[in-house]
């Protein structure tokens, strides 16, 4: 072996051992002195996988310089978490070995209460044990709360945080739970901003006039949002879910606008806050497969992130933790050969391929000017052919989706996107943090790793983690330990045999 070959490992056994060696930092968290923060945001972008965030820093790229510019994320990057849940069903029926990769609620639960559970679980564990969470351990030491999301208020992730039900789609009862369930005679989250009047404004029950009562300011518009002063708020501003950030009305606030009033109003305890900030429809867009609607959302998402890290920039006492519960539809950045991903057609739309959908098929606008007027680019006489023939073919209900998949066919094809499936995928989730505490979230952790270091944070424990440890994000290291003093013994025989050779 020659000289500089044996200089090259010994290089990396020195490199190693620094590495690994620096990780002891981290081997045993409940011995650190883990400065704790006053107020917590948990930032989860839905379905928002490593490829949504790779192709959004693609988007964000300055085509006039050699390097692929960074996004909002990127600098506060410390790690990943896994997506496993007990995949038993919420109807009671056997467990299904087949389906190990989380929906919204189980990993809702997973990060909320540090408990692993069923697919559908919303605050419950799998013998529907209710499971206690951040938002409620918060709210019981006198802070603080609030819930804003892009879908339905009482949809899988927000819910988890505040509500306890054996299944997802009981909707009207999880809204009756925010009203109902109290903790030291108060309502339990301080301000709800996102969609859902269709659940909060029914026939039986008119809980936005009960929420009134008891004082809190009910908002519809964003005017409306941006004019609220009070120290308790609910806004809600669809039937159901938002638009699309691209289609998205002016009547409807942006999740950053939400972000910053729900900041405004919680920071005026003088105990602090929790708060939980959800982009809900990247997911949506993921079930899709529309890569217009997945980047506008992820845009959406980070413009909340950049307000929530400001915030903490300034404040000195939050801790901002920003994720994803998984990764939705399989996203490839890069399909059908050739190497690249093109951004410019997706940065080119004007509109989702659903709105343009629906302006075809339901106001029977006319095809090509649709299509010229919403994507930004030349479209062929091939693609204007592909519309017409979805048109044609398909019949009722079917007809918008029909169209809508024809024109995301077109962008997928021009941006080189590619989608494996309409559902979940099981890769590992990046996870961001900034602020005191954010060391407790480097690594590989588990999702529950969220719920168990906030819980601690917080100076208590989740239910799955008695006695009150730390997550233990040692879990991430120790192979690292080993094949780190592997190489740094490899390097400590090749040093021997080096000074052996050179006396020979």
């Amino acid at each position: 072996m020659g000289n500089k070959q044996v200089h090259k490992w010994m290089m990396a056994a020195a490199v190693s051992a620094m590495v690994f060696g620096s990780s002891a930092n981290y081997i045993n968290a409940e011995e650190q002195k883990v400065e704790k923060p006053k107020n917590i945001i948990m930032m989860i972008g839905d379905g928002m996988g490593t490829s949504y965030t790779t192709a959004h820093r693609y988007m964000k790229d300055n085509p006039e310089t050699m390097e692929v510019e960074s996004n909002l994320f990127d600098p506060y990057l410390v790690g990943m978490h896994d997506v496993s849940s007990l995949d038993k069903y919420y109807d009671g029926g056997a467990e299904d070995e087949k389906e190990s990769i989380t929906d919204s609620a189980a990993a809702g639960t997973a990060m909320s209460s540090g408990v692993k559970t069923y697919h559908g679980a919303i605050g419950v564990d799998l013998e529907h044990k209710e499971t206690k969470t951040v938002l409620e351990e918060a709210k019981e030491l006198g802070k603080s709360t609030g819930l804003v999301a892009t879908a339905q208020i009482n949809h899988a992730t927000p819910a988890a945080y505040a509500a306890h039900n054996v299944s997802r789609e009981n909707y009207n009862e999880i809204a009756d739970d925010y009203y109902d369930e109290k903790i030291n005679g108060e309502h339990k989250v301080d301000v709800l901003l996102g969609g859902g009047t269709d659940f909060f404004a029914r026939e039986d029950r008119n809980l936005t006039e009960e929420f009134k009562k008891d004082g809190y300011d009910y908002a519809t518009t964003a005017d409306e949002l941006a004019a609220a002063d009070g120290d308790q708020l609910l806004g809600l501003f669809a039937p159901v879910g938002l638009d699309y950030a691209i289609d998205r009305p002016k009547e409807q606030p942006s999740l950053a606008e939400m972000t910053t009033k729900a900041l405004d109003t919680l920071g005026k305890n003088d105990e602090g806050f929790f708060l939980m900030v959800e982009g809900s429809q990247v997911d949506w867009a993921g079930h899709d497969n529309d890569i217009v609607a997945a980047m506008s959302e992820v845009e959406d998402f980070e413009k909340a992130h950049k307000k929530a890290i400001e915030f903490a920039q300034k404040d000195g006492e939050t801790l901002v933790i920003t994720t994803a519960d998984h990764s939705t539809g399989g996203m490839t950045v890069g399909a059908g050969g050739p190497y690249n991903w093109d951004a410019e057609p997706v940065k080119a739309a004007k509109h989702t391929p659903d709105y343009m959908a629906r302006q075809i098929v339901e106001d029977g606008a006319d095809v090509e000017k649709t299509l010229q007027d919403n994507i930004g680019f030349d479209v062929t006489e091939e693609e204007i052919a592909s519309v017409e023939k979805a048109i044609e073919s398909a019949s009722g209900d079917d007809r918008v989706t029909e169209v809508d998949n024809s024109i995301e066919a077109i962008f997928n094809e021009r941006s080189g996107t590619g989608w494996t499936t309409d559902g979940h995928t099981g890769e590992d989730i990046p996870v961001y943090a900034y602020g005191p505490g954010a060391d407790l979230f480097t690594g590989q952790i588990d999702n529950t790793d969220h719920a168990k270091n906030i819980f601690q944070l917080m100076d208590k424990s989740s239910e799955a983690e008695e006695g009150g440890e730390l997550a233990d994000t040692s879990a991430a290291y120790p192979a690292g330990i080993v094949l780190g003093a592997v190489i740094a013994g490899a390097g400590g025989i090749l040093l021997f045999r080096r000074r052996q050779m050179n006396k020979a």
